[in-house]
């Protein structure tokens, strides 16, 4: 978990979480669904082979893409402006994003065995697997840091509080 305690500010908060997860992520799922593909097609046939982490992660590519610009073009601006009428139901939309993120990492868990790497797994796949707790792990704290720091503060009434 990061410490975001150094900041208080929910307009400096966005633009942490686009410098820190948003920029990390469009670099991070371009390459992992190239490995993924990579180990699909070197191991076919193996029982251990993640069949269709590749469709999955570049169908993430296309969600998180529409998801990180609706919040960069949209919601953060709102919230750099202190809130106002109507931020529910963007953060709603964002909060049901976050599900749909949620349930993909549930499918990349199970199309991986949870990330447990056989024996003959070659050094790409190994070094998908590590890449994947990675984005897993920088995606989970995103999603935590908007839906339990940021997006209480502009729920009810529409605006910052406190």
């Amino acid at each position: 978990m990061i410490d975001v305690a150094p900041i208080h500010d929910a307009a400096e908060l966005t633009r942490y979480i686009e410098t820190r997860f948003h920029a990390r992520h469009r670099s991070q799922l371009p390459r992992l669904a190239e490995m993924a593909e990579k180990v699909e097609n070197v191991h076919f046939g193996d029982d251990n082979v993640p069949e269709g982490l590749s469709a999955v992660l570049r169908r993430m590519i296309g969600d998180m893409e529409v998801h990180m610009k609706k919040e960069e073009l949209i919601l953060f601006p709102a919230i750099r402006n202190g809130g106002g009428v109507g931020i529910e139901h963007a953060i709603g939309v964002m909060r049901a994003d976050h599900d749909d993120h949620a349930t993909e990492v549930a499918e990349i868990r199970r199309l991986t065995a949870n990330l447990t790497l056989p024996q003959t797994a070659c050094g790409t796949w190994t070094a998908l697997y590590g890449g994947l707790v990675e984005f897993i792990t920088d995606l989970e704290e995103h999603i935590r840091l908007e839906n339990d720091v940021l997006f209480p503060q502009f729920e009810q009434g529409g605006a910052a509080h406190g």
